[in-house]
Order: structure tokens, then sequence, then C-alpha cells
């Protein structure tokens, strides 16, 4: 059962105290289900209001178990459902009034729940990708030149799009600049088409519960390439696998 309270005792509290972690620790225990998770992730999800850790005096921030629960489920309900962060704080709330809220149905990259049930497309607008991540409109220009993050038709971004710009913002950090980053664009487009031809006849098939199945085969094939695709690069550059 998800608990969520926000804020809580004062950081002066003994009890407290040897619970609370700092934000680099929470990023090694998020990591263990959600590898993809970033530090600015974790920063954007508390300016949204997702999350609230306390503050020591001099400003850091301090993370209880119950704040670590609260960012392992909003990265499910993006990851598993792919909610918007708007609809996922909305039932958090609700979850702190003590309501009971259904389980969602599995969803699949780019859809949410509308207020009647459908399927709407979940985006986000230019100027929330670009406060999200915290890059300038030359950055994004750069990137999008690369192919490395591409806006939707009808306009916006997939909210996908945030979880890229971070990675590749993290990238930056080091050096890697996105020009080298091509590469890796390439490999994945390669990996989704041979995912795509393994699934390509259940998802075309006229029976539902066929094209469903072809959805948590997508699904499982992506997780299966991403983790064969980290294990090959850590194999090349003499990393032991944990």
């Amino acid at each position: 059962m998800l608990h969520t309270p926000r804020g809580g005792a004062s950081l002066g509290t003994a009890t407290a105290d040897s619970r609370l972690m700092s934000i680099g620790t929470v990023l090694n225990v998020l990591r263990e289900e959600f590898p993809e998770v970033t530090i600015s992730k974790i920063r954007f999800l508390e300016s949204e209001g997702l999350v609230e850790p306390q503050r020591t005096p001099s400003g850091y921030r301090k993370f209880g178990p119950d704040d670590v629960e609260r960012l392992a489920h909003v990265l499910r309900m993006q990851r598993d459902h792919y909610l918007p962060l708007k609809v996922i704080k909305e039932q958090l709330d609700a979850l702190e009034r003590g309501e009971t809220l259904p389980v969602p149905a599995p969803g699949r990259p780019g859809d949410a729940a509308d207020d009647d049930g459908a399927p709407t497309a979940a985006r986000v607008g230019r100027d929330e990708l670009l406060a999200a991540v915290g890059i300038d409109e030359g950055q994004l220009d750069e990137w999008e030149s690369y192919g490395l993050i591409a806006p939707l038709p009808e306009g916006g971004y997939d909210a996908s799009a945030v979880s890229v710009a971070e990675l590749i913002g993290e990238l930056g950090r080091f050096g890697i600049e996105p020009r080298h980053l091509r590469v890796m664009r390439a490999a994945a487009d390669r990996e989704a088409g041979l995912v795509d031809s393994v699934v390509a006849p259940l998802k075309v098939h006229r029976n539902p519960q066929t094209r469903a199945l072809a959805q948590a085969r997508v699904k499982e094939l992506a997780g299966l390439t991403v983790r064969l695709h980290a294990a090959l690069v850590q194999t090349a550059l003499g990393v032991r696998l944990p």
C-alpha cells in the first residue's frame, strides 16, 4: 500500500535523521528498478510538486522512505501506464485524502486516460520540455537536428522526450556532444526495427487479445534489447556487470 505523506518532522528529530537519504542515495535506490532515472529527473518531479523532501539548514535535500516510495510510484505510473504527471499528482493527492483508486489499465507509449476514459496523447509543450530539462532553444534545436528528439506531427513532444533530453544532458556533462550520439540514434532505430519485425504479424491481427499481446511483447522485447545493449557496452569497456 502506498503511503504519501508530505513534509514531516523537522530534521532535528533524531529518529527521523537516521532514515533520511541524500538525493544521490535515492538515485541509487531507484535505479535498481528504474535504471534510466537521473538526478535532474528527481529534481524535476520535486519542482512539479510530486515529492517534497526535507531540507537541512544548509539547504541540502533529505528524503525519507515515504518520499522514495512516492517517487517510485510516479516513475512506475509513467513507465507502466504512461500517465502524465498531472494525473499522477491528482491520484497521489486523492490517496492522501484516504480515497481508494482503481489500478489503471496498462497503456502504451504516449497514451493517457482522458476524463471520459478514452486514450489521448500525453505530450509536453516546447516550453515545458525546455523548463523540465533546463536547456535553451539553441540546444534543443541542435538535438533535433541530429534526430535525437523529434516533435510530434500535431505539435509538442511525446512525454518520453523529457527522459531522452535528461539523458542527453547528463552525457553532456562528460563532454559527450549531441553529434556523438547519432550512432546511438541509429542503433536504437535498428533495434526498434528488429522488435517491430518480430511482433508485426501480431499487431495486425483481428483478435483484440492478440493485438494486446503484441503490445506486451513489444515492451518485453524492448526491455531485453536495452539490457543486452547495456551488457555489450559494459563488456566492450571491460566494466564488470553488477
